[in-house]
């Protein structure tokens, strides 16, 4: 028997989506077997032989302290409360899997960054992320459970959350563009794929990037979104005109732009998978020839 969280995510759709090799159990706010907001309480929970634990939040900046401490509420105290549900089930499970996240370590420009690079988030999301990795294997450790943790990038699939998702809808209405040509490359990952190593991890335990390993640019990601829109061009911003508008943004909060983020718009960000391909026999597909829309 599995257990996923999050089974209404991104992520947990896929997971579901991926040949059943037990039966499956889901744990979320709503529309699952087990209702529970992690946040704020302890789950009932049977015994299981693997957890998935994919619930977290992600997607969103930060503008107070509520919101700040609310990605430590769901990300580490959830995953307390889900750990200490397991505690009170007849039986411990077998292994334990902690999607993570390479916001972790605290990165925003880089190549081929891997698991040895020191986690040194400084933003919510990934303090919260890293406290929760750390919750994770102590708890494994003391209780003799496998132990996985993924670190993903960008994931991608059909009907795509977050910035991917902010890109397909400006392509499809005309407003999007590239900075500087979109030559900043980005580590990403089919959301599939990732399911479908799952199983393996389950058995063999480990911390794992995870990665398509060729790491598109922005160029080349939005005009394989284009092509499938039926859009024959993407338009794009000239560096020198971006970094004006983004000295404006530095005085002005709510602009859109400003000097850090076009920064991480036109710097290289990718990451390191080859520790899941040796030990996992990780393979994936290039998003460039997967992701469909």
């Amino acid at each position: 028997m599995i257990l996923l969280t999050g089974a209404n995510g991104f992520l947990g759709r896929a997971i579901f989506g991926a040949p059943r090799t037990q039966d499956r159990i889901s744990l979320g706010r709503k529309y699952s077997d087990v209702i529970c907001d992690l946040s704020l309480q302890i789950p009932h929970i049977p015994s299981v032989n693997v957890v998935i634990h994919s619930a977290g939040k992600a997607h969103s900046v930060p503008k107070t302290e509520s919101e700040k401490q609310e990605f430590f509420n769901v990300n580490a105290i959830g995953t307390e409360n889900l750990l200490k549900g397991l505690e009170r089930a007849p039986s411990l499970p077998k292994s334990f899997i902690f999607i993570s996240s390479v916001s972790v370590y605290g990165m925003e420009s880089g190549t081929d960054i891997d698991e040895e690079q020191p986690l040194n988030a400084s933003d919510p999301y990934g303090q919260s992320k890293i406290q929760a990795e750390q919750i994770v294997a102590d708890w494994c450790a003391k209780n003799n459970v496998v132990c996985g943790i993924l670190r993903l990038p960008l994931l991608v699939g059909a009907n795509p959350p977050g910035n991917l998702g902010a890109m397909i809808k400006g392509i499809r209405k005309g407003y999007y563009f590239n900075i500087a040509g979109g030559k900043a490359r980005k580590s990403m990952v089919m959301a599939e794929d990732v399911a479908k190593i799952l199983p393996k991890l389950a058995e063999t335990g480990g911390v794992y990037n995870l990665t398509d390993g060729y790491h598109p640019n922005f160029d080349e990601l939005s005009k394989h979104v284009a092509n499938q829109l039926g859009k024959k061009y993407v338009s794009n911003m000239p560096k020198s005109i971006a970094m004006g508008l983004a000295k404006i943004g530095d005085l002005l909060p709510e602009f859109p732009l400003n000097s850090k983020k076009l920064h991480k718009i036109t710097a290289d960000l990718t990451f390191n998978d080859d520790k899941a391909r040796s030990v996992l026999g990780w393979s994936p597909r290039s998003v460039l020839d997967a992701f469909k829309i």
